[in-house]
């Protein structure tokens, strides 16, 4: 049991009901939720009455509970020590003890279970049967019950109910009340407000009404992820049908330190081929970023168009000229959407897992490790070109010491074949590529849905991509931000609307991390 509640209550003398006076519900504490369930029914009793004592001091009064055995524990003179301790509290008061069933006790369990009906008032009672009767629809239900009866619907004390649970139904001026006052128990998602207000209430076509109600809370907005499939289809990026032509590049770490103070690897993959060029660095900083660019220029030379994250190293105004003066596209994916950069992710989750078991008794020499472990990814099969990433780029098999003998053997065939078998393989590559990104493709599109499409000018709240220590009950996204210019493929160019915000004051973002913001 999480929590216990009392209630006290008292008679009118003008209706002779029973009205409440007080609401009283505390949460257990971690010892108490090791207690029985008998043991926390005389707490919750011994409790209440302390929590009263000011109005139960001095008069006769009725302790009504759901306990049947607690009354008997007052006879006994062989109690258990904590529970005796709690009925000594008792001995100052005069009280009598009846046992009342759970089933007509909802009232009390109500405030220790979060149902709705803690919220409810003799006042609100008193709102909603006057909305009642000035609703037309239930206005025109209550007059026929007054002559027979009616589906499912009854009167009771002048207020009109439905179905046997008893719900009270709510006219459609009080609707967004109740529908707000449920979720400001603890702003619930759809699902936990439709089982809170259906346990006292009938509100109809509920479900559509609460999605409608939680779109315009801003805290909720700003702090919950979003539900349901995600926006947005898989948009594979077009590959030119030649090596050295796209080249995507991403850093690793930081790693464990070695001794020549390497914490990082610069990571770049050749779109067509797969081939990895892995890159041991001190730091991610654009001047050796570049210097690491420019040794794989003296080999290669310069590709069409590379594909980076927006780290430092890649939105420095060094990097944008070096791009520029050696006539390179350079193409900067969207922020928190790491799937524009799979190719070096994926590279990623190989280098770390291989590095890790290749060093784990000595952590800081990985980078020994980096030279054998680029051949063995470069030399290695790769489904998505039916070859492997050497044989594609260079046209013949790797060359490595384990396995000289068959590599020799077959060396003078693959030699006189050159020619006319890269071509095939490079022609199959193509083939094969495009087959397995129309598979991805389909696999991925299966769990996504339509992107909501933005206007410039439309206000919107970004998802937060940032997080520090201590950041798990910060917002989950952040905002108002301006859409300012639509990119194609769901990515949008937004700017942060007050300064006050936090936030960047401009990003890119895409649909499936956007939400719109309440109003507009």
């Amino acid at each position: 049991m999480h929590a216990y509640a009392a209630i006290l209550m008292q008679q009118s003398p003008e209706d002779g009901e029973m009205h409440p006076v007080y609401y009283s519900s505390c949460k257990t504490t971690e010892s108490e939720k090791k207690y029985t369930s008998y043991e926390l029914e005389a707490l919750a009793v011994v409790e209440g009455v302390k929590k009263f004592r000011k109005y139960l001091l001095g008069i006769p009064f009725k302790i009504v509970t759901d306990c049947a055995a607690f009354e008997m524990t007052l006879r006994k003179k062989d109690i258990v020590t904590r529970v005796a301790r709690w009925v000594l509290l008792l001995q100052d008061y005069d009280y009598t003890v009846e046992h009342r069933s759970g089933t007509k006790m909802r009232h009390v369990d109500a405030l220790s279970r979060v149902h709705f009906t803690g919220m409810i008032t003799r006042q609100l009672h008193e709102r909603i049967k006057r909305a009642q009767e000035s609703d037309e629809g239930l206005k025109a239900i209550i007059e026929i019950l007054q002559e027979k009866p009616y589906l499912d619907y009854f009167i009771e004390n002048g207020l009109l109910y439905k179905s046997e649970q008893k719900l009270l139904v709510i006219p459609k001026d009080m609707e967004m009340e109740i529908i707000r006052r449920a979720h400001e128990i603890g702003h619930f998602g759809k699902r936990k407000m439709i089982g809170l207000i259906n346990k006292d209430y009938f509100i109809k076509d509920l479900t559509r009404k609460i999605e409608d109600f939680i779109l315009t809370c801003i805290p909720c907005i700003l702090a919950t992820k979003k539900e349901g499939k995600q926006e947005g289809f898989l948009n594979p990026i077009d590959k030119e049908g030649i090596p050295l032509s796209t080249l995507h590049l991403d850093h690793l770490g930081p790693l464990t330190e070695t001794k020549k103070l390497y914490n990082y690897i610069l990571t770049v993959i050749d779109g067509f081929t797969k081939f990895v060029w892995i890159f041991p660095t001190k730091s991610t900083t654009t001047k050796e970023t570049l210097d690491k660019l420019k040794l794989h220029q003296q080999c290669f030379g310069n590709p069409s168009r590379i594909i980076t994250d927006r780290g430092a190293a890649f939105t420095s105004n060094d990097f944008k000229e070096y791009c520029e003066s050696e006539n390179i596209h350079h193409v900067t994916i969207t922020t928190g959407v790491p799937r524009g950069n799979g190719q070096v992710e994926r590279v990623h989750r190989i280098i770390v897992s291989v590095l890790t078991k290749l060093c784990i008794e000595e952590p800081g020499s990985w980078y020994k490790h980096v030279n054998k472990l680029q051949r063995a990814i470069n030399g290695t099969y790769q489904r998505s070109i039916s070859t492997t990433p050497f044989e594609l780029m260079i046209g013949t098999k790797i060359r490595m010491k384990e396995d000289t003998n068959l590599l020799e053997l077959l060396e003078k065939e693959n030699s006189e074949e050159y020619v006319n078998q890269r071509e095939n393989l490079r022609e199959a590559a193509r083939v094969q590529i495009s087959k397995i990104q129309e598979e991805n493709k389909r696999n991925y599109d299966k769990n996504r849905k339509q992107s909501r499409q933005y206007q410039v000018g439309d206000l919107v709240a970004i998802k937060k991509t940032q997080f520090g220590t201590h950041s798990k009950l910060k917002p989950k996204f952040l905002g108002p931000y301006k859409v300012v210019r639509i990119k194609g493929r769901d990515r949008y160019d937004v700017s942060k609307v007050h300064h006050m915000v936090e936030g960047p004051n401009s990003t890119s973002t895409s649909s499936d991390n956007m939400k719109q913001w309440p109003g507009f």
